[in-house]
């Protein structure tokens, strides 16, 4: 069945190229690197970690392999994963993605995750308001959401910082380790 409005992205518009890296007052988005794995398995021994995030990280090599994933996302155009790094000396500060990616609405969530040391720095607020820019000036997405738990309130000033609006809150939405979770709603739109 045709659908009455023509994509807001074609197919492509994200790997027609490669991933790039985006530079921002002292960080740089990049590519994830195989070496990046030791880092991201120290990253998911933090206990915060484990209360608002999915995923368990149990060794270097399962880092490895998620590092694998996340350098082939970008072909498939349903996920696009950036390293945070700092931009002198390149030590990881965290990760920075679009997910759930639907080119033909222009639609993505925007994630992110801090190590330890970074956080109060204003580093996932910097690296989302730069992830949500590109997106919005280079690629032309129309509309990015950003949810975390009603319990995460750093997650929520950094939405705030980053520009995304308050737009509700999805009732027992996530399962985290200790239960469903509310999730607050956020998002931008292009020329917001």
């Amino acid at each position: 069945m045709p659908f009455l409005t023509s994509p807001v992205l074609p197919a492509g518009a994200l790997a027609r190229a490669p991933q790039p890296a985006i530079a921002v007052d002292g960080l740089v988005l990049r590519p994830w690197r195989a070496e990046d794995a030791p880092a991201v398995y120290a990253a998911f021994q933090d206990p915060l970690m484990h209360r608002f995030h999915g995923k368990s990280c149990e060794s270097e090599a399962e880092a490895a392999g998620w590092i694998t994933e996340w350098q082939q996302l970008w072909e498939g155009e349903d996920q696009a994963q950036w390293a945070v790094a700092e931009a002198d000396g390149d030590a990881l500060l965290g990760r920075v993605a679009l997910r759930q990616i639907e080119l033909g609405d222009g639609t993505a969530e925007i994630a992110y995750w801090t190590v330890a040391r970074a956080r109060g720095r204003g580093v996932a607020a910097r690296a989302a308001t730069a992830l949500t820019h590109w997106a919005f000036e280079e690629i032309g997405f129309h509309r990015l959401e950003l949810m975390h738990s009603t319990a995460n309130e750093a997650s929520c000033r950094v939405a705030r910082k980053a520009g995304y609006a308050p737009e509700g809150t999805r009732r027992s939405a996530f399962l985290h380790p200790d239960g469903w979770h509310d999730m607050h709603l956020h998002a931008r739109v292009r020329g917001d």
